[in-house]
């Protein structure tokens, strides 16, 4: 068994948990903005395909001394790098945490590229190079109190960039976040799914992916773990076959997207096409006044803007106000789920909240409202 940690969006750690242990991970904790958790080599390749809420996956290697910057780069040089780093590849340090000594993430950082280079330079007369954008290893620091964290990053680039979406609004949720949020509503692939305001349609997408087994990790180009010294190739290629296999080819109920703007709806076609998912995913050009209920009963999940990053709030009190009419008024049978990071506009809806569930998005405070529509 080997201790692997999940890096997780603030306040996702239990969902993160429970999907984790779904993977078949043991020894399942969570922490504040990660999960630890223990599984093989088979598990951290599963975990890097399949996980639909967490960031990176990080293999601890040490932990080390780092009252100050000094005595972390002793501490850096006594560790046997080459069990990790070959000098004909290349690297990069990602640092977290602080202590007094040890402030400025950038600084420290470059103490642990010194200290690696300059041991390999004692001992090769050569040194690996530093590619910051996409190095064979990457290196995460997390400096805590006197101690510093040294993991290996087995995701490389984060994991919510699933490689489908070139195509972006003007302020996209975040691919994990969007399908914590599908977890936090309870929606099953048997229900209809809806969401009025789909922007570049990273919510429907989501749920397309997840209602037909599909490992979002697919898109991706490439892993971390991929140019490891221990990367075996042919586990690898069994779980990528095994992910492949296990796909659906049809949805069990509709999954719909609209949004008022053509040219969002245009972005949404196009990711949606970068999954293959353009003839299972209906997206509509349509104003929210003009939004009916696509079928008897399903879930509405939607993330109108809320003045922080998009719009304006005084011109958004009325697309609240639509949007709960439309609500009470058309969509009797259903649930919404509405994410919102401004409690005045959410006033705006009209409607009794049966649940209030909170979320960040980014640094953002917010809430789903959950609203029982009869």
């Amino acid at each position: 068994m080997n201790n692997y940690f999940a890096t997780v969006a603030r306040g996702l750690e239990v969902i993160a948990a429970q999907e984790l242990a779904r993977l078949g991970a043991k020894a399942v904790r969570p922490d504040f903005a990660g999960v630890y958790f223990q599984g093989d080599k088979a598990l951290l390749y599963r975990v890097n395909i399949w996980a639909r809420t967490i960031f990176r996956v990080l293999v601890p290697i040490a932990n080390i001394k780092a009252y100050n910057a000094q005595q972390l780069y002793r501490s850096v040089q006594n560790i046997n790098w080459s069990e990790y780093l070959q000098i004909n590849q290349t690297f990069a340090v990602n640092c977290t945490g602080k202590n007094k000594n040890l402030n400025h993430t950038h600084f420290t950082a470059l103490q642990i590229k010194n200290a690696i280079t300059d041991r390999q330079q004692k001992k090769y007369r050569k040194r690996s190079s530093i590619e910051p954008k996409n190095p064979d290893l990457l290196i995460n620091a997390h400096i805590d109190r006197d101690r510093c964290i040294l993991s290996l990053d087995s995701s490389g680039s984060s994991l919510h960039r699933r490689g489908y979406r070139p195509a972006m609004g003007l302020a996209p949720l975040k691919e994990t976040l969007a399908a914590a949020l599908l977890e936090m509503t309870g929606w099953t692939p048997d229900l209809p799914l809806f969401d009025p305001l789909c922007g570049s349609g990273t919510l429907p997408i989501e749920a397309a992916l997840k209602a037909l087994n599909i490992a979002p990790g697919l898109y991706r180009q490439r892993f971390g773990f991929q140019t490891w010294q221990d990367f075996e190739r042919d586990l690898w290629q069994e779980i990528v076959t095994q992910a492949k296999d296990s796909q659906l080819s049809t949805l069990a109920a509709p999954i719909i997207g609209s949004d008022r703007d053509l040219k969002v709806i245009e972005q949404a076609r196009i990711n949606a096409s970068n999954c293959g998912l353009e003839k299972q995913i209906k997206f509509l050009q349509q104003e929210l006044s003009s939004v009916e209920a696509p079928a008897e009963r399903g879930i509405i999940i939607c993330n109108p803007p809320y003045g922080q990053r998009l719009g304006n709030t005084k011109e958004l009190e009325s697309l609240y106000q639509l949007l709960g009419d439309i609500l009470k008024q058309r969509f009797r049978g259903w649930t919404a789920y509405i994410l919102t990071g401004n409690k005045n506009l959410a006033k705006k809806i009209g409607l009794r909240t049966s649940q209030r569930l909170p979320v960040y998005n980014g640094s953002l405070s917010c809430t789903l409202l959950k609203y029982e529509l009869y």
